[in-house]
């Protein structure tokens, strides 16, 4: 070797792969494939109409989704950070369970919000019976009454049970805020008004934005609401490309609109955070005083804050109560205790394997320091921004074509059909949690890891312990619960997805979600609420640890 080679070799050092590296490598591939896979199919058509799309619907998929995002944006923004003001900053009568209440909208799916307000508000509903009975109408053409399947009525379910991302995140930032700030606003004559508008809202407002954009991620994947109230978006106009109109690749092109819509969105987000700078004054500074209100202003707050509980989880489980409580039968329904088989199954297997991976990306990164894995680890919390309809396409399409080959191999070599064994099984669900709620997972271990104290495992690894033995014997006793909680997390997303369930299931395959869908989209209320309720209370699970872990 010459000097000159062994200089280059000093500066630039040889690669060598480990097995953490190799793994953390192939865990990012696999999150980041679908979203490949759909930028791939969508440039590279059988049949190419994005033309025809672009001439004819696509326009108004945009255009009624930017609709539906503005009108969601703003009512979850001004109702979030409405609620947490009122909670953080004054004591009135309820405030103490509504701190906590106005979190559970978070567990009912917005598609079970739909068919309950539908149920409530339609002609033949307790509202306008109650309003026929005591004005003497006998029909329709007696009196005017909103549409209830509308735009307008999609937009107001949507912010009902979503709103509470603006409301956890902006009543941290109030109450996380220095008291000391407030009370020199007063002193220099602010009034409530001035308070908030100048004080309180501008502190929040990296929060409130963050908040916002959640809500708007959820509000472009959504699926089972916006078909049930017959709006056209991008995330209706995959399913109809692609099952209507059987065209697999003009569904990819749409759903390419999509992710570069999610991903402009997480762009903005950030962008408009950039400059943004809000410091504690220290440990040493007072926490916010909460005032007292009296009277019709206490009153007049309670009202405030119990209105968006109400609509977003109160009318939800009673309605379905009441139809579960009417027809107790249904709760012994074959097809409701396969669901539940099916959803414990498929949630479970997804949780469990999208907290180990995580939990082996984010130990390999740590140990990689400036390596490969660091690089990976930034990507692969993309999955959770795409919504499910556009891992769907992305996973079945080349699962499908993999599929079909390995069956003719194996064919060809043992003369047996083994099948289509991931997109004929509950494989490719299971895959597609895993990478729609692989950045949960992660982010999660991420914290967990962070909290462990470094001398700890490198006592273990002076002991003698290898990587591995120091994960298994340091790290993950000490992130039991943090793992745990992951899982049960990771867990309630997968009982609540519905889109990519429905895309990607086996024939004759159903979940609690698509159940409740299926029989809701056929009218059959009654039968379909047995499963929205337990959909419900898995959901409260989560939210009952998030309340937890935010207790002030």
């Amino acid at each position: 070797m010459t000097k000159q080679d062994s200089r280059v070799s000093q500066s630039w050092p040889r690669f060598r792969p480990d097995v953490w590296t190799v793994g953390a490598v192939l865990i990012a591939a696999v999150v980041l494939a679908p979203m490949l896979s759909v930028v791939w199919i969508a440039f590279h058509p059988t049949e190419n109409i994005w033309p025809h799309l672009a001439s004819t619907v696509l326009p108004r998929y945009f255009g009624t989704t930017l609709y539906l995002m503005a009108g969601v944006g703003l009512l979850t923004a001004v109702t979030g950070t409405v609620t947490a003001w009122l909670v953080a900053m004054y004591r009135f009568p309820g405030v103490r369970w509504l701190d906590y209440a106005l979190l559970f909208p978070l567990a009912i799916p917005a598609y079970v919000g739909a068919y309950a307000l539908v149920d409530f508000l339609q002609y033949a509903g307790p509202v306008q019976g109650m309003l026929r009975a005591m004005m003497g109408w006998e029909s329709a053409r007696d009196y005017w009454f909103p549409e209830v399947r509308s735009e307008e009525m999609a937009i107001l379910v949507l912010a009902s049970v979503l709103y509470p991302y603006v409301y956890l995140l902006a009543r941290a930032a109030f109450r996380e805020s220095s008291g000391c700030a407030y009370e020199v606003a007063r002193a220099l004559g602010a009034g409530p008004w001035g308070l908030f508008l100048r004080v309180g809202l501008p502190l929040a407002r990296p929060a409130i934005a963050t908040g916002v954009a959640l809500a708007l991620m959820e509000t472009v994947a959504d699926f089972g609401t916006v078909t049930y109230f017959g709006v056209q978006t991008l995330t209706t106009g995959v399913f109809s490309t692609w099952l209507n109109g059987n065209n697999a690749g003009g569904a990819a092109q749409i759903a390419g609109v999509i992710l570069m819509l999610i991903l402009l969105l997480v762009a903005l987000e950030r962008v408009g955070r950039r400059n943004a700078r809000f410091y504690r004054m220290g440990r040493s500074a007072r926490p916010v005083e909460r005032a007292q209100l009296q009277g019709a202003r206490a009153w007049a707050a309670t009202g405030l804050c119990l209105f968006p509980f109400l609509m977003g989880f109160g009318l939800p489980v009673g309605v379905m109560l009441h139809h579960a409580l009417a027809n107790p039968e249904v709760w012994l329904a074959p097809g409701l205790i396969a669901a539940m088989g099916n959803t414990l199954t498929v949630g479970g297997v997804a949780a469990l394997l999208t907290v180990g991976a995580a939990v082996f990306l984010v130990y390999a990164v740590r140990m990689a320091g400036r390596g490969v894995a660091r690089v990976v680890l930034p990507l692969t919390t993309l999955g959770y921004a795409a919504p499910g309809a556009v891992l769907a396409v992305g996973l079945l399409i080349p699962l499908a074509a993999l599929d079909n080959r390995l069956a003719d191999a194996v064919l060809a070599l043992t003369g047996h059909d083994p099948g289509l064994l991931m997109t004929g099984t509950a494989g490719a669900i299971i895959l597609a949690y895993g990478v729609r709620f692989f950045g949960i997972a992660q982010g999660a271990v991420d914290a967990a890891f962070g909290r462990i104290s470094p001398n700890l495992p490198m006592a273990a690894r002076s002991l003698g312990r290898d990587a591995g033995g120091t994960l298994t014997a340091v790290y993950l006793p000490l992130m039991r619960g943090s793992v745990a909680t992951a899982m049960l997390v990771v867990f309630v997303d997968c009982v609540k997805e519905l889109p990519a369930t429905l895309l990607l299931r086996p024939f004759n395959f159903n979940t609690l979600s698509t159940r409740v869908y299926e029989l809701a989209s056929l009218e059959r209320l009654g039968e379909a609420s047995p499963a929205a309720l337990v959909v419900i209370a898995v959901g409260l699970c989560a939210v009952a640890l998030l309340a937890r872990a935010n207790r002030a």
